[in-house]
């Protein structure tokens, strides 16, 4: 069975480009039958927070990206002990004793000779004694990964045919000082117990699915069985790049600011392919169109501005039946499909429904000006039926008997029945609020 994962660390909030990693996970998995399961690489004792956690699995669960199945690392490790263990006995995990200040100064003398910082392996030739010696100082090993010699080679869903040297790569610590494993180690480990298929991340861990091909092969003596996908990483729209400390793009506060979760989703999920990007009202429409082959290895740039566009375009398609509950829930039950035809396509976010709520039902002081034009069109307010026939009629003698037109005519009627000078189309308005309402505001605005 297909199964992926999507593995962020909770030591922040979630941001537009790890969301996107989700999202294209979640899409692969789900076109395929497969499994998608969130799994939490909280090694980092320090760092890792419950409150990014939480936040985490909320945020999935907002945006519709439901997980098969939960994990943390944190329960897990007792599995890279043993794993651990199986890498000593067959020679591929080293302890190693360097501070790093001294890891640092054979960096910068590997770096003046013109040499690449690659470590020099010195720790396997320590004897017993000077370990021994090591360990009287205090000093804990951290634990090194013996790459082999020779190409490292897998064909990438995206970026196509990658290979590298393992004589050219630095051999990777996978156990800290305090015996913690880092994330190159657990990761391997989980991925093979857990039978994982298919990973699909960005581009900053090529490197790392070098070492972990090779690891995966260490630990269980077979060729590496999973498919990558290395997805180019997503910049801002000046090119910077996207962190899970810049709130600005963080998926809290864009929830906070009321953009939609489709907003988010229909944008991400084509965001660097060639396909049209579309507004959706349901995952099951991004679903249709997915094709991990469509992702090309170009730098595609998100302006926090193309979001909100999207969810202007979302908005102005989502039938009534859609909003009903949440409109009852913010206290409007008894909002009509007309009201919700008149206000979606001058909304920006959903919560700009309670404005027009207010405009369209609601008590408010307008502004006083023109009381003559008011008085006017108050004498011809026409009585029934109250259409779009009448309407006109009603204007064309309003029109008449000012002789105003255009701004001058429109804006202080618009203004005496809403108090904003901008909004729906003044004809649907009026027919909205009913002859009796629209009395009813004249005669204020007038008093």
């Amino acid at each position: 069975m297909t199964k992926l994962r999507f593995a962020p660390s909770p030591t922040g909030y979630l941001h537009l480009g790890n969301i996107r990693t989700a999202l294209i996970n979640w899409l692969f998995a789900r076109a395929h039958m497969g499994n998608f399961i969130l799994r939490l690489d909280d090694t980092d004792v320090q760092r890792s927070q419950k409150k990014y956690a939480d936040q985490i699995e909320e945020d999935l669960l907002w945006l519709g990206l439901n997980f098969d199945e939960m994990i943390k690392q944190s329960d897990r490790l007792s599995h890279y002990l043993r794993a651990a263990e199986l890498l000593k006995d067959r020679g591929r995990l080293y302890p190693c004793y360097e501070t790093p200040d001294e890891l640092e100064l054979q960096r910068k003398i590997q770096l003046s000779s013109g040499k690449p910082p690659i470590y020099n392996r010195a720790a396997l030739s320590l004897t017993t004694d000077q370990k021994e010696g090591y360990q009287k100082e205090g000093r804990n090993p951290h634990w090194r990964f013996k790459l082999e010699p020779g190409p490292i080679h897998w064909h990438d869903l995206i970026r196509g045919e990658v290979s590298f040297q393992g004589e050219l790569l630095n051999d990777p610590i996978l156990i800290r000082e305090d015996g913690s494993p880092v994330f190159t180690f657990a990761t391997a480990v989980d991925d093979l117990e857990m039978e994982i298929t298919h990973i699909l991340r960005g581009e900053d861990h090529v490197t790392n699915t070098a070492l972990q091909i090779q690891l995966m092969e260490a630990l269980s003596d077979k060729t590496n069985p999973i498919q990558f996908g290395h997805l180019a990483l997503i910049s801002g729209g000046k090119g910077e790049g996207l962190s899970k400390r810049e709130g600005s793009l963080s998926i809290v506060q864009l929830r906070e600011e009321g953009l939609e979760p489709l907003a988010i989703n229909s944008l991400l999920a084509k965001l660097g392919t060639s396909d049209p990007i579309s507004p959706h009202i349901s995952l099951n429409g991004i679903l249709a169109e997915f094709d991990i082959q469509k992702f090309a290895r170009a730098t595609p740039k998100l302006d926090a501005e193309d979001l909100w566009q999207m969810n202007i375009k979302i908005l102005q398609m989502l039938p009534f039946d859609h909003i009903k509950e949440p409109l009852e829930a913010m206290g409007m039950k008894d909002a009509t499909p007309a009201f919700w035809v008149l206000i979606q396509k001058n909304i920006m976010k959903f919560q700009d429904v309670k404005e027009w709520w207010v405009v369209c039902y609601g008590h408010k002081t307008f502004k006083e000006e023109n009381k003559a034009l008011l008085e006017v069109a108050e004498h011809f307010l026409p009585l029934e039926p109250w259409d779009a026939s009448t309407f006109k009629t009603w204007m064309d003698q309003v029109k008449q008997d000012t002789g105003l037109k255009g701004k001058d005519l429109f804006l202080p009627i618009r203004n005496a029945l809403t108090g904003q000078e901008h909004g729906p189309e003044l004809k649907d308005l009026i027919l909205l609020m009913g002859r009796p309402k629209v009395l009813n505001r004249l005669q204020t605005a007038r008093a």
